[in-house]
This record gives structure tokens, C-alpha cells and sequence, in this order.
């Protein structure tokens, strides 16, 4: 049943490229309507962390699923709210705190990633 998972990774990391790319073509083709421009943006994130959830069932590496999963959504996530924050678009209060959390995230996940590739 591996392709199973296989299969529904693909679906999964599709759906979430649709979601990067052309939020708005997703908003109108699925959902019959047309996204705001703070929709585009969590449409986006959103993306990214569908692009994560694929990673779980990636063939096998030295990481963990998981590990690996998170890694990727908050390396992918610190660069797309620096990508906005820098472009002056849709800042709010607490962007450029995300930004460091996410990025706090991905380098301790990074180095655990690093430790089980050693084990």
C-alpha cells in the first residue's frame, strides 16, 4: 500500500505548489471566487505547509519523516514572510517576530537532522 501514500504525496505536494504559485487561479477554479490579496498570502502559506506535509511520505533518508517535514515548511515559511516583510507588503505587528521564530525553528530542526544523519 506504500503508493497509496506515494500517490497522496503527490496530490498533496501539487496542491500545494497550485497554492504557491497561482493562488488566485486556485481561488477561482476550486473555491468559484477570486482571493484578496491577505487570501493570496495565507493561500500561500498554506502551500508551503501542504509542500511539508508531502515531505512525511518522501522516500526514505537519514532524517526523520517528520523532522524533515518541519525543517522544510519553516525554511520555506521564513523565506516567503521575509520575501514580504522586505517587500513592504501586508506587514503586520508580529511578521518580522514570525520570521525569527521560523528561522530559530529551521536551524535547530537543521541540526537535529544533522545529529540523526551521524547516528
Amino acid at each position: 500500500m506504500k503508493w497509496v501514500t506515494t500517490t497522496v504525496a503527490i496530490e498533496i505536494a501539487a496542491t500545494g505548489l497550485i497554492l504557491i504559485l497561482a493562488p488566485f487561479l486556485f481561488g477561482r477554479l476550486v473555491l468559484g471566487g477570486e482571493l484578496t490579496e491577505p487570501g493570496q498570502a495565507l493561500g500561500r502559506l498554506a502551500g508551503i505547509a501542504l509542500l511539508g506535509l508531502a515531505l512525511t511520505s518522501w522516500p526514505d533518508s537519514s532524517a526523520r519523516p517528520v523532522t524533515r517535514a518541519m525543517l522544510g515548511y519553516n525554511l520555506l515559511a521564513t523565506a516567503y514572510l521575509g520575501y514580504l516583510g522586505i517587500m513592504g507588503k501586508l506587514v503586520g505587528a508580529l511578521l518580522w517576530p514570525a520570521v525569527v521564530l521560523h528561522l530559530l525553528f529551521a536551524a535547530l530542526l537543521a541540526a537535529e537532522c544533522m545529529t540523526v544523519r551521524r547516528a
